[in-house]
């Protein structure tokens, strides 16, 4: 489906806000790793918005999600107070783990493989 320019407007502007708050919150920094919101996806609807969240160095994704996701009143409230004048509401925010990553390490470890192969053959 393709994205409307609201769509894209509103997903930059959510971006950037959150950013923000995910710095002030301290949930850019979990267990000693990073956590940084790699895409957001609003609905046609504009009722829903998805964060991407992508994981660097930390322990455990699922509990770092989790610690996110329990402080969702927080940061909800805070972005309605940043982007009340641009917004009749504030979409409903939900948080999932970018696992865009983990698919760039398993195809460089296929790729390194499928070289070491080659190489052992010559």
């Amino acid at each position: 489906m393709i994205e409307g320019k609201r769509q894209k407007q509103i997903a930059g502007l959510l971006n950037e806000e959150m950013n923000q708050i995910f710095q002030r919150l301290g949930l850019n920094m979990i267990d000693g790793g990073m956590v940084s919101i790699s895409a957001v996806k609003v609905t046609p609807d504009l009722l829903e918005a998805r964060f991407y969240l992508s994981f660097f160095q930390v322990k455990d994704d699922e509990a770092a999600l989790k610690k996110i996701e329990d402080r969702h009143h927080d940061i909800k409230k805070e972005l309605a107070a940043k982007v009340r004048h641009q917004l009749r509401s504030i979409p409903v925010l939900k948080f999932f783990k970018d696992e865009t990553l983990d698919h760039v390490f398993k195809m460089e470890e296929l790729f390194k493989k499928i070289d070491d192969e080659r190489k052992d053959k010559e």
